[in-house]
């Protein structure tokens, strides 16, 4: 019986891209390396559950769904999430940054500050900088206050964020030439909260770590992960959850968040491969929209 593996999402681990698990395993990625599975014959896309718990249901999700979880589940993480408010009492020091993604793309966001730079990773922020530091409340007030004063949203999508990685400035200083205008202006504002401490403006490039100087752009995304379909290609660059795979013939995007929930098993196409020789793909894969509306709140 062929060894069979579920996904529990792509970590950024000490800087570089790692794919977790269940049961505790990790698989380190680096550029050039090949990442090859098959979606068991016949297998349905279960809910992840929630908190570390199984779904009592074991649902059904849909194949395009990025959070893998149903309804019920879905509402019990996100009751626990700093992102809604639900921890308000959280005793860790927070970070308030901006962060850009691509030409006109700049959101404000928080993080807790002993996660360093973690979450910008994540998100796959191309560049930021952090504008100030203080307690959770104190931030998430910063952080409301200056995307209505700079008008600037809190999310942008993340097809949003594939559309544009192809054609990014070529040099650090275009890249953060945004981000240093806004930081300026947020400085600047009298209604900040006096416990949030400001940070100077000092931009942080994320290319690199991203893989992103010199590789190849990507021509479109995986829409979903099907039963029966295969992934076989070379690893170019990896950004928040996206994998960047050369798939022979061209690149294309695949978000790790669809993998999760459904049962991986090691694929022949493309074992043994050298870097450089073709790879396969049978996933239905969608061009990237010519233009994305920004979200500017939560809904």
């Amino acid at each position: 019986m062929a060894d069979v593996w579920k996904c529990s999402g792509l970590r950024w681990v000490g800087g570089g891209p790692v794919l977790a698990w269940s049961g505790g395993r990790r698989s380190a990625l680096s550029w050039g390396k090949r990442v090859a599975f098959a979606v068991a014959e016949g297998g349905v896309r279960t809910c992840v559950g929630a908190r570390g718990h199984a779904c009592p249901m074991g649902a059904v999700v849909a194949g395009r769904s990025t959070g893998a979880r149903c309804e019920e589940c879905a509402r019990l993480d996100r009751a626990h999430s700093v992102a809604a408010d639900a921890v308000p009492d959280d005793p860790r020091a927070y970070h308030v940054y901006l962060a850009w993604f691509g030409p006109g793309m700049v959101k404000v966001g928080i993080t807790a500050v002993e996660r360093g730079q973690a979450r910008l990773l994540e998100q796959g922020a191309v560049c930021f900088s952090w504008l100030g530091a203080g307690p959770l409340m104190a931030a998430r007030r910063a952080e409301e206050m200056l995307r209505a004063a700079l008008r600037v949203p809190d999310r942008i999508p993340y097809a949003a964020k594939r559309a544009v990685r192809a054609g990014l400035p070529p040099t650090e200083a275009e890249r953060a030439a945004e981000i240093a205008e806004l930081h300026g202006a947020a400085l600047a504002l009298a209604a900040w909260p006096e416990s949030l401490e400001r940070r100077p403006f000092r931009a942080v490039d994320q290319v690199r770590a991203f893989g992103l100087a010199g590789a190849p752009g990507a021509v479109g995304e995986v829409g979903e992960l099907v039963a029966g379909g295969v992934v076989s290609g070379e690893l170019v660059a990896a950004a928040g959850p996206d994998l960047h795979l050369d798939v022979g013939l061209r690149v294309v995007v695949l978000d790790t968040r669809l993998m999760s929930g459904w049962e991986l098993i090691a694929s022949r196409a493309g074992a043994g491969s050298s870097v450089g020789q073709a790879g396969a793909l049978s996933l239905p894969v969608r061009g990237f929209p010519q233009a994305e509306v920004l979200q500017d709140g939560l809904f």
